[in-house]
């Protein structure tokens, strides 16, 4: 009987006969799927992350497998022999199930099996006790194993979009946990055990129907990315300004929200924040704390005014807020210096400030179905606008001062009844600019 430790080669790399055994079955199913030709071995790499398909080793064992969208339906439980493994991706096949013999892998570092239509995960995963990264997003998962709770040394945990509705209370011992997507499932709650998560620095339990958030969640304070977008919350705790760390992204959209925390305004190092979708008649003047903000997107609400410290926002470089209702615009916008984009389309805007003229840095501004009689002359001052919208308002004339943007590429005014057409129309299209009206 040959033993497992008896060296062969495969692909010009030697390696005991389990591992070559293991990776000739391997080597069939692809060829079955028409990934490999007759002979054809699957390729050897020196990379421990491989694009496509192949293996790496070193010190005559195999530590790093990859089978990126092959088709298969099956692993070997063969794959249990290759003993050595830290990565292995399976990410993009057809897989139903995945072996037992997976538990066997005791040195696995990183799992990715991503973009199957697996229902559920070995519980032998549990004796993976160097997991650190597990990814199973867009599978077809209702459950997770209890062993999950076992992994204590996981940091990432994504299983975005599959068909989970609760997990396991034990996942809330795995504190070394830095990043878990729960998003796209069908949560309505989460256990209270979850909040123990306190290293977590990206949570997204957006995409799901949760209706309220735990205080417990101002315990994460090394959050920077937090996503709670697209559920059925109508409050925020007021916990939720603990999370002074937040930097990256904050997704509150899409919810049934009617107000803000007055704690919002601690989360200082904020550069993106999403209220679009919600049910907010009025933003708090807290809001002009954030001075970190680069992006504002409030659209799709009930807004009906905006407050004066919006113009504190001097980092903001873009703001949404188009499908309100807003009859006016404070004339502190024109303190956002940095600002590039403005869009408040489909609101009720009747005048703009003068103000809107400061905004040097703007490149693109739509006006789009508001109630407007006319536009300022100070646009003219808005040296880098490359788009103008402003279709499906009440205008009868425009500003002079339009003739004299340097580098307006699109006009458009159409569904207004512009009583004459200015000369400096057709000199903006000389200049290459394309007017529609």
């Amino acid at each position: 009987m040959v033993s497992g430790k008896t060296q062969n080669s495969y692909n010009g790399v030697a390696l005991p006969l389990t591992e070559v055994s293991a990776l000739t079955e391997i080597e069939e199913l692809l060829r079955a799927k028409g990934y490999l030709q007759d002979g054809e071995p699957v390729p050897v790499t020196f990379e421990d992350r491989i694009e496509g398909t192949g293996f790496s080793a070193e010190n005559n064992s195999v530590v790093a497998l990859s089978i990126r969208y092959c088709g298969l339906n099956t692993l070997p439980e063969s794959i249990g022999q290759l003993t050595s493994l830290r990565h292995v991706d399976v990410t993009g096949n057809q897989l139903t199930a995945l072996p037992e013999a997976l538990g066997n892998l005791l040195h696995l570092r990183t799992f990715f099996a991503d973009d199957n239509q697996l229902p559920t995960l070995p519980e032998s995963l549990g004796n993976l006790v160097h997991l650190e990264e597990l990814h199973a997003d867009k599978n077809q998962l209702t459950a997770l194993p209890e062993s999950i709770a076992l992994l204590a040394k996981l940091k990432v945990l994504h299983v975005y979009d599959n068909r989970l509705t609760a997990i396991p209370a034990g996942l809330g011992q795995l504190t070394g946990l830095e990043a878990i997507s729960l998003g796209h499932n069908q949560f309505v709650a989460l256990p209270e055990s979850f909040w123990q998560l306190t290293n977590l620095r990206v949570l997204n339990i957006g995409e799901n129907q949760l209706s309220a958030l735990s205080e417990r969640i101002g315990d994460l304070t090394y959050l920077h990315m937090l996503d709670v977008g697209h559920n059925a919350l109508t409050a925020l705790p007021e916990s939720l300004g603990n999370l002074k760390n937040l930097t990256f992204f904050l997704y509150l959209n899409n919810n049934r929200l009617t107000a803000l925390p007055e704690s919002l305004q601690n989360l200082r190092k904020l550069r993106y924040l999403n209220l679009s979708d919600n049910r907010l008649t009025a933003l708090p003047e807290t809001i002009g704390s954030l001075a970190s903000l680069k992006e504002l997107r409030a659209y799709h609400n009930a807004l009906t005014t905006l407050p004066e410290a919006l113009g504190n926002l001097t980092n903001l470089q873009e703001l949404h807020l188009m499908n309100n209702q807003l009859a006016s615009l404070p004339a502190s916008l024109g303190k956002l210096a940095l600002l590039k984009e403005l869009r408040v389309s489909d609101n009720q805007l009747t005048a703009l400030p003068q103000s809107l003229g400061d905004l040097r840095r703007l490149t693109h501004l739509d006006l789009r179905n508001n109630r407007l009689m006319g536009l300022p002359q100070s646009l003219g001052k808005l040296i880098r606008l490359v788009f103008l919208d402003a279709r499906g308002n009440r205008l009868l004339s425009l500003p002079a001062s339009i003739g004299d943007l340097p580098n307006l590429d699109k006009l458009d005014m159409r569904w207004n009844k512009l009583a004459a057409h200015p000369e400096w129309l057709q000199r903006q299209e000389q200049r290459g600019c394309t007017v529609y009206l």
